[in-house]
């Protein structure tokens, strides 16, 4: 019975027609064509599916997937892989900054950092010997004893010419604490009123503006007639290494920073050809 529904079926698809086109005023027929259900099936089978292909293609080749609901547009698209970079070269940097700051604290605590492999060196840590300075910070080692030539003479050998040269005063206040060579003592100390200004004494350029552990915020200038002005303790720097100051021109604010501050003041020292210069001798404060 099924296999007879099935034969039935079969020939109605295989039925042939035929699909005319008369002239509505003479009925003559214009155009025939033998048509049957399977061809018919077959063929709407195959447009519908070249026309989904054809729309398909249109839509992921062109500008028209960007109005599909939930599709990004280009620019969007392109933050998406932006930010995605800049995040992952964050993390980098984070973990970089994470690994140096902990290597840090491990050397200041009198241990070995865990990892060592990004270090491009041949030196065993125990070969390495550490040498104590006696001077207020590494910087004023290099500075004063390399590139200044720094030493110790003694006073009558000043030139005569430093004393027709006129000073601004670095800021106005009492002297604390004087000159002493002997105590290693090279500048005076000048208390003055919370946040005062102090100004350079003469022309010149800075060569360094920056912090120390002992000494704090320090700015040195070097003027002509190789001079050198010397602030410390500073509570802010308002200019950087490199900038051209003048005479009496704000340079930093008074202040108790570094580990040798023991109040709020303005340490300052003059030097001359690498001699230490009581400055009380040259300015009236």
């Amino acid at each position: 019975m099924e296999e007879k529904k099935r034969k039935k079926l079969f020939g109605k698809l295989k039925d042939k027609y035929r699909l005319i086109i008369y002239n509505d005023t003479t009925f003559q027929s214009v155009w025939s064509m033998k048509l049957s259900r399977l061809k018919v099936f077959t063929v709407t089978s195959l447009l519908s599916a070249i026309i989904v292909i054809l729309v398909i293609l249109l839509i992921a080749t062109t500008g028209l997937r960007e109005y599909i609901p939930g599709y990004p547009k280009a620019k969007y698209r392109q933050m998406l892989i932006e930010n995605a970079l800049k995040v992952d070269s964050l993390e980098n940097e984070l973990a970089k900054r994470d690994a140096f700051f902990k290597g840090i604290k491990a050397i200041v605590e009198g241990e070995i950092p865990e990892d060592n492999s990004n270090l491009n060196t041949a030196i065993k840590s125990n070969d390495v010997t550490l040498k104590e300075y006696n001077h207020d910070s590494v910087f004023q080692d290099k500075l004063l004893a390399e590139q200044l030539s720094l030493s110790i003479k003694p006073e009558e050998n000043k030139t005569v010419g430093l004393n027709q040269i006129h000073f601004f005063v670095p800021v106005k206040g009492v002297v604390s604490n004087k000159f002493n060579s002997s105590s290693n003592h090279f500048g005076v100390d000048l208390v003055s009123k919370p946040n005062s200004v102090i100004s350079a004494v003469l022309q010149g350029t800075v060569i360094f503006s920056g912090w120390t552990m002992e000494t704090g915020y320090v700015i040195y200038i070097q003027h002509r007639n190789n001079l050198i002005s010397v602030y410390k303790h500073n509570a802010e720097l308002l200019k950087n290494t490199g900038d051209k100051v003048k005479a009496g021109e704000a340079i930093a604010i008074i202040g108790n920073t570094g580990k040798l501050s023991t109040g709020p003041h303005l340490h300052f020292e003059l030097w001359y050809n690498g001699t230490a210069l009581n400055p009380q001798q040259y300015i009236d404060f």
